[in-house]
């Protein structure tokens, strides 16, 4: 699997990818996510992939080999939304390529892009783009994308980031989601490929792989369970007796009545059993009975 990260702020973009693939217990490897394009300081793209890696690789190379796509390619658009329209639709190309035969072997076409960057004369831009081709742009409102395992480093994220974070606090925000990610999901692994890109820099000036013997990530992975565990205990126990009314938590809930508890059913007594007439007692009595009678008459 994947965990890829991209935000974008108002100083500039922050990149963070990991690298395992995984295709089953016994087929794990390391690619590179994470793919750079740069001309001469006129434009400054780059591009993370999760999904089918056959299918990535080979949207990866059409980009790369600068092959026009409806007359353009991510050397000559004007501006970082058709650079994404680009992508889009060398998506759309290995689709047509590939899609059938992928049907007829039950494998879905996956694919699921983070592609930013800048023209010169512009500001940065952050696309996430969708195995369609179609994709959309974030905002100062929705400032970051994810593909991949996402869910784990999703809370510190939406706790800390907005779009006027700086730089290198985002960078810090971003490393504990990955961190988060590589606690609780096997399927993403290290080393892992950080670009943080400064506004109009329109090159990488910020660019490292980070492996299990960096130490700032070594810190943020010891910190961040020391201070975690901190918070934890520093967050007082709930108060059933409400002794205490700031901790109480049988207090009654202001929309909703208590849940109903069905009591055990009363005991019904047990009906009285009516022994059964012995048919051959009452013949016996009938015949007595006409006995008698003969005898009276």
């Amino acid at each position: 699997m994947t965990y890829c990260v991209g935000l974008c702020l108002k100083d500039g973009l922050v990149f963070l990818s990991d690298t395992r693939t995984n295709a089953g217990v016994d087929q794990i490897g390391t690619f590179r996510k994470m793919s750079l394009f740069q001309k001469n300081h006129d434009r400054f793209f780059t591009l993370m992939s999760a999904g089918n890696l056959a299918i990535t690789q080979a949207v990866k190379e059409i980009l790369q080999q600068g092959q026009l796509l409806g007359g353009n390619n991510l050397w000559n658009v004007e501006n970082t939304h058709d650079a994404a329209v680009v992508v889009g639709d060398a998506i759309k190309q290995v689709y047509e390529r590939d899609h059938q035969s992928l049907e007829k072997a039950g494998i879905d076409f996956n694919c699921n892009l983070i592609f930013g960057g800048q023209v010169k004369g512009e500001r940065p831009r952050l696309f996430n783009i969708y195995s369609a081709g179609n994709f959309i742009e974030a905002t100062p409102e929705t400032c970051y994308f994810q593909i991949g395992e996402s869910k784990y480093g999703k809370p510190i994220l939406d706790r800390v980031l907005n779009f006027d974070t700086p730089l290198n606090l985002a960078t810090k925000c971003a490393l504990i989601s990955m961190d988060s990610t590589l606690k609780s999901n096997i399927s993403v692994g290290m080393p892992l490929d950080l670009l943080v890109y400064e506004k109009n820099a329109l090159q990488a000036t910020k660019l490292v792989t980070i492996d299990e013997s960096n130490p700032y990530f070594q810190m943020i992975h010891e910190r961040w369970g020391e201070k975690l565990r901190e918070a934890f205990n520093s967050i007082a126990e709930p108060s059933w007796s409400g002794a205490h009314k700031s901790h109480a938590i049988s207090s009654p809930a202001k929309k909703m009545s208590p849940v109903p508890i069905n009591l055990s059913p009363k005991k019904v007594p047990a009906k009285k059993t009516v022994k059964p007439i012995n048919k051959p007692v009452v013949k016996r009595v009938l015949a007595t009975k006409k006995v008698a009678v003969k005898a009276k008459a």
